[in-house]
């Protein structure tokens, strides 16, 4: 957990990330640099704790985070899987 936060209880950090997950479901707008900003946020866990968590480098997920890559499909279910959730493609 990110050290700028108090230590939480693990329900509530169960409770963060189920409205982190939440939040993500409800706004389909978001671009993927948004919702993974907004996950690790809400979670209050850094970029490295969050790449550790996804098996994926520091270095990519910033590069993702911050716009510079549009990361892998791969890459993104890493990501997401750390919720339980998958990209996928719905029709408009």
């Amino acid at each position: 957990m990110d050290k700028r936060y108090t230590a939480l209880s693990l329900p509530q950090q169960l409770e963060l990330r189920r409205q982190a997950i939440e939040d993500v479901l409800a706004h389909p707008e978001w671009s993927l640099p948004q919702a993974i900003s907004h996950l690790k946020k809400s979670m209050r866990i850094t970029t490295a704790e969050f790449a550790k968590l996804a098996g994926v480098s520091f270095r990519t997920l910033q590069d993702i985070e911050g716009g510079r890559s549009a990361g892998s499909v791969q890459t993104m279910n890493r990501v997401f899987a750390v919720l339980g959730l998958k990209l996928g493609v719905v029709r408009r």
